[in-house]
């Protein structure tokens, strides 16, 4: 078997943007830090890269910089080194490229968006890049909506001929996903690129002048499961498939008149006390569940508080509380937050009326 060269890949983690499809939440919070069974969702990206065998890694940051610099530190704790990249306003995957530019030097790199989940991560790919190194290796998976994202054609052989971004008319249902590797032959064709009518400058565009320069581009299909978690529903779904694959653990305490059915992991210093918890569900520690249901698909971050309620399919994120409210359902609940019942207004009726009127009220 051939031996795969190991020349040098750097890795450009795209974490600024201002996270609109998940506003209220990203008014306050970096979008890449909400947790998917209670880790940031950037935090598997992270991960990925390094199981991949890539150390050095450039972390392209927004208004979110403090946030994302106080999660992710120098990178060590993931066994990589970090440097933080400033992008003074969202203008493009390919400006991200031009603002990296130092830091990419002259070397072969992963560009990974850091709202983005791929179950299995991308070893394989960074393996098939380095065996085969063409200009651009792009993944592509089949979407519902692909007018929401950047879109393939493929001739009939399956060889990439075209891109476009965000097409009204797309001529297929293949989808860019958030990961793609460059060699340095990419920033010749991002210095030619005029932002696009949306005013950005657009990595499919790059991708396409590559071809057109004579650059090797080659486009791999995934089956597996992936997800944009720009949105509330998208979130959920990436919480529901971590969760699938936790393993019950019980650190906390457990009261008697409790009862855990299913996948349940109760973090240390949890307390769960006369409820019922029904997984895959996970509890952060310091969390506090008294008299209350939690359902499948829920994760509860550290230091919450839920008593005398129900949840499922949500995410609670960190210092939330939710006291006496029953029903919640495929919600995303903000840190700090509290949750609790309405006051009861009493019933009343406020007329204005004519003179002469009749007027029946049933009460």
């Amino acid at each position: 078997m051939a031996r795969i060269s190991f020349r040098a890949v750097k890795a450009l983690v795209l974490a600024g943007g201002s996270g609109t499809r998940l506003r209220p939440i990203s008014h306050t919070s970096a979008k890449q830090l909400v947790p998917v069974a209670n880790k940031p969702v950037l935090f598997y990206g992270l991960e990925a890269i390094r199981d991949a065998g890539i150390t050095e890694v450039g972390i392209v940051v927004g208004d979110t910089e403090p946030a994302i610099r106080s999660a992710v530190g120098s990178g060590r704790a993931f066994g990589l080194e970090v440097t933080y990249i400033r992008q003074h306003a969202p203008l493009g995957l390919a400006h991200a490229i031009v603002v990296s530019r130092e830091f990419l030097g002259e070397d072969d790199f992963v560009m990974y968006l850091g709202d983005n989940f791929i179950v299995g991560g991308i070893t394989a790919l960074v393996e098939e890049f380095r065996a085969s190194r063409p200009d651009a290796l792009i993944m592509l998976t089949s979407v519902a909506d692909p007018r929401q994202f950047g879109v393939a054609e493929l001739d009939g052989t399956g060889q990439l001929i075209g891109l476009e971004e965000k097409p009204q008319q797309p001529r297929s249902d293949l989808a860019l996903v958030g990961v793609y590797l460059f060699t340095s032959a990419v920033h010749e064709a991002v210095a030619e690129l005029a932002p696009s009518w949306r005013g950005e400058l657009e990595i499919t565009e790059a991708i396409q002048r590559l071809m057109r320069n004579g650059g090797k581009v080659i486009s791999t299909i995934i089956s597996g499961y992936w997800k944009d978690t720009g949105n509330v529903a998208d979130m959920l779904d990436v919480n529901r498939t971590v969760l699938e694959s936790v393993e019950p653990t019980v650190v906390g305490v457990v009261d008697a008149a409790s009862e855990l059915i299913g996948r349940v992991v109760i973090e240390a210093s949890a307390r769960v006390s006369a409820s019922r918890i029904v997984g895959p569900t996970i509890i952060g520690a310091g969390t506090v569940v008294t008299g209350s249901y939690i359902g499948p698909f829920t994760s509860v971050a550290p230091g919450c508080v839920i008593a005398d309620s129900e949840i499922e399919y949500s995410i609670v994120m960190e210092g939330a509380s939710i006291r006496g409210v029953r029903r919640i359902e495929a919600s995303l609940i903000g840190h700090e937050v509290e949750v609790t019942p309405a006051p009861e207004v009493r019933k009343a009726h406020r007329l204005v009326l004519g003179d002469h009127s009749k007027v029946q009220i049933s009460s």
